[in-house]
């Protein structure tokens, strides 16, 4: 604004805008506004009444029409185009309302362009365009405004308003220097100069200028600039509050660069800077690794890119971290193996009762170490229930071998990174799990435990247990790669061992690579010698008891074992050796000794409350159609009952209830048919088929039962009953049955033998296929059973059915 007053040499422009008002209406009222005005089109510019305001001028026709008024001294008509795209406007193309204008220079600039200074004189419409050449003119007349009355209180508050938002615009804008237009706004006294100028300068869209010129009262374009101005205001404070946090942002940044390049020149002076010192610190680590020759190649290629990345970036952590993660993994850094296969063999036996498998298993890799030297480690999988000591195994075994042991659970695994790891490049990358391990354990070799293998999951973000193959194949996992390092790494030194409840849910390939080794549940006697030598020493030290002398005769914690817990492992019976053992020490905290010195079998329900299972007894042969049958469960072996009753009827129905599965009910069918064919062979009339019903039921019926190995049981049962013969006395038996009459072998031996001796049992019924797993139990668990051996039903028949019929027996014939 000041360079274009000053160019025009106006000593004070803003009283030249304060007096335009009447020389713009005298002019209105000289006119003939049946004259012919040039028109002279603008793009991007409106014009209003008493403002001075400078427009270059490009166009040909717009050129020759300014040096024609200039010399004749008259009047031309201003109009803004409606699209500045338009090079040669017609009537169609400008906005009808404009401004009557006077020249007051032409300026030719130094660029060859031309600036014409224009003074707005009165508001006009456009009516017509009579000529476009050699400039355009056009047919004009007045569009006048209507002024508020002198004593409008109202206006003159509505401009009040109008000159506090300009300023507080200006201020919004720039606060320390509101600019000449805050200034001019301050200095205006005519309410229509001020009104134009603000209009004239505010930066408002084209558009939105030719709206206020448009209003027919002054007061309504007051108060549509006072909208405008409002709205302006609100956008310039959210910008600026936006440019201030991006500066606040900005300048701490500044500052903190300023204060690291302050550290640097410091360093710098004293000595190595700290990029230096880093770099020499992670050359000598590298230079200390024993590793091959390739990997400390492309360490030196990855420590050397270090040392051009700004330590500003983000990028220098992500390498920095990168080189410490290779730094810090043990390559070929093992421990010596402790291979006293005598000491290994204690360390086992004296840490776990039992697991005689297991421990063979660790002693013969144990024995082939010695021998090779560098026999790679096996890839074991512990099978079986919970709390039977598969995790804590690993311990064990890391301590027999004296390496260092790590453990990974794997249950709810569902991210193939938790094994392979990261891209580097991603944001927070790291190494997979696997030789995170390796990192914290400092080992290559050490003892691995991969905990609940068959609870990995898988889902969008990959399959965890596919990652695994490459982990668990000892011809693979000598070149394993992570993508975080990026690089092979050797893991066949390190000892897996997986442990599982249910290898039914592991994938099959998976699976294949490891050497399965089942960890069944313990037996009753094993239960005992747990508790003695390890539950009990553990309890007492737990609970503060070591200088009483407190102890359990073998008969209470039978009784602990058989009425308080039903499990295939130990864990619930530790939780009631404790509970014993907090009791005791309430005891001696209040009188300073404790209650029992010797916890007998009476002493129990004092701690431990009423009984919470009852072991099943053998029952005797006095009715017909009741048999013995041996079943395996998740916490152990147990014996059960299978009956049978007869009812009469049409014949030929068999009801089956006992909440019994598929395979159940299908072995029941398979003894009733196999019955039905040999009835004759029985003794059994063909007539009682179609007189009497059968019903076989399995006692607790709230308990699912299912498997195939009741099959012998039930066809004794419903053989008994259509013959009325006892049973033989102390007899259970297990197998499962064919339609042919055939025997087979079940699973679950031992649990069930020792269920049958501990229910008073002495002869047993089975297969001669499981012969072979009576051999692998220790003798001392049998002592007092006869196993009979059988091919066929008949056989089993012809044992187990006596000649003599049960007292009042079913009259059959009728």
């Amino acid at each position: 604004m000041k360079r274009f007053f000053d160019d025009i040499e106006v000593d004070n422009p803003f009283s030249l805008i304060a007096d335009v008002d009447s020389n713009g209406d005298a002019v209105a009222d000289k006119l003939d506004w049946d004259k012919i005005f040039p028109v002279l089109p603008l793009r991007n510019m409106v014009l209003f009444p008493g403002i001075v305001m400078p427009v270059s001028v490009g166009r040909a026709s717009s050129l020759k029409l300014i040096r024609a008024a200039m010399k004749d001294e008259s009047e031309i008509a201003v109009f803004c185009q409606v699209n500045a795209e338009v090079d040669y406007p017609d009537f169609v193309d400008l906005h009808t309302v404009g401004t009557l204008a006077k020249i007051v220079r032409i300026l030719e600039m130094p660029d060859h362009s031309v600036t014409v200074i224009l003074h707005g004189l009165t508001r006009i419409i456009l009516n017509d365009v009579v000529e476009n050449d050699p400039y355009m003119r056009g047919h004009i007349s007045s569009y006048r405004e209507i002024k508020p009355e002198p004593n409008d209180d109202n206006y003159k508050m509505l401009l009040d308003s109008c000159k506090d938002r300009v300023l507080k615009y200006m201020k919004t804008v720039d606060s320390n220097n509101p600019g000449e237009m805050g200034f001019a706004v301050q200095n205006i006294s005519n309410s229509q100069s001020l009104i134009n100028f603000v209009c004239a300068n505010f930066p408002i869209s084209k558009d939105e200028k030719v709206r206020l010129l448009s209003f027919p009262k002054l007061s309504q374009r007051a108060f549509h600039l006072l909208e405008l101005l409002n709205r302006e205001i609100q956008y310039a404070e959210i910008k600026a509050s936006i440019i201030s946090k991006a500066k606040e942002d900005i300048d701490q940044q500044q500052r903190e660069y300023f204060l690291q390049q302050q550290m640097k020149t410091i360093q710098n002076e004293l000595g190595d800077s700290v990029e230096d010192q880093e770099y020499d610190e992670l050359q000598k680590k590298g230079e200390a690794k024993k590793w091959s020759k390739d990997v400390a190649e492309y360490f030196q290629k990855e420590l050397n890119k270090l040392l051009h990345i700004n330590q500003q970036s983000p990028d220098y952590n992500v390498q920095l971290n990168y080189l410490q993660t290779m730094l810090n993994l043990p390559w070929d850094e093992c421990t010596e193996d402790n291979l006293n296969i005598k000491n290994a063999e204690k360390v086992l036996d004296k840490d776990h009762f039992g697991l005689k498998k297991v421990k063979e298993r660790i002693l013969e890799h144990l024995s082939v170490l010695k021998l090779k030297k560098d026999f790679k480690s096996p890839i074991i999988c512990l099978y079986g229930p919970p709390g039977v000591g598969k995790t804590s195994l690993g311990r064990s075994i890391a301590a027999a071998l004296k390496r260092k042991y790590i453990r990974m659970s794997l249950g709810g695994v569902h991210d193939e990174a938790e094994i392979r790891g990261h891209r580097k490049t991603y944001i927070g990358a790291m190494p997979g799990r696997i030789l995170k391990g390796l990192i914290k354990a400092g080992s290559s070799n050490p003892v691995f435990i991969l905990d609940e293998i068959d609870k990995i999951s898988s889902d969008r973000q990959g399959d965890p247990a596919s990652a695994l193959l490459e982990v668990l194949d000892p011809e693979q996992n000598n070149t394993f790669h992570d993508n975080y390092l990026d690089l092979d790494y050797d893991l066949s030194k390190v000892m897996f061992i997986a442990t599982a409840n249910n290898i039914g849910t592991i994938p099959a390939p998976l699976l294949d690579r490891m050497e399965l080794i089942e960890v069944s549940g313990y037996i009753l006697e094993e239960k005992v010698e747990i508790a003695r030598k390890h539950l009990i020493p553990k309890a007492i030290v737990a609970n503060g008891l070591e200088d009483v002398n407190l102890r359990f005769t073998r008969q209470a914690i039978e009784k602990i074992i058989g009425s308080y817990t039903r499990e295939s492992g130990v864990r619930e019976l530790e939780k009631k050796i404790n509970k014993i053992m907090r009791k005791q020490a309430r005891f001696v905290a209040e009188d300073g000794q404790v209650h029992d010195e010797v916890i007998k079998p009476g002493n129990v329900p004092f701690y431990l409350g009423k009984e919470e299972y009852f072991n099943d007894k053998y029952q005797g042969n006095e009715y017909a159609g009741v048999v013995t049958g041996l079943a395996w469960t998740a916490v152990g072996g147990e014996i059960l009952f299978i009956e049978t009753s007869l009812s009469k009827g049409k014949g030929n129905k068999l009801t089956l209830t006992g909440n019994l599965g598929d395979v159940m009910k299908e072995s029941a069918m398979l003894a009733f048919e196999y019955v039905h064919s040999h009835a004759a062979a029985l003794g059994i009339p063909y007539e009682v088929f179609d007189n009497w019903n059968v019903h076989v039921h399995v006692p607790e019926g709230a308990i699912p039962k299912d498997g195939p190995s009741a099959g012998i049981t039930m066809t004794t049962a419903i053989a008994s009953a259509l013959t009325q013969r006892k049973v033989r006395a102390n007899l259970a038996m297990t197998g499962e049955i064919t339609l042919r009459g055939k025997v087979l072998p079940v699973g679950g031996i031992k649990e069930k033998i020792l269920a049958a001796k501990r229910a008073g049992i002495t002869d047993i019924i089975m297969c001669r296929e499981n012969e072979r797993d009576i051999l692998d139990i220790e003798p001392m668990y049998i002592d007092g059973l006869t196993f009979h051996y059988v091919d066929d039903v008949r056989e089993v028949l012809d044992y187990a059915l006596l000649d003599e019929k049960v007292a009042n027996p079913l009259d059959l014939s009728k």
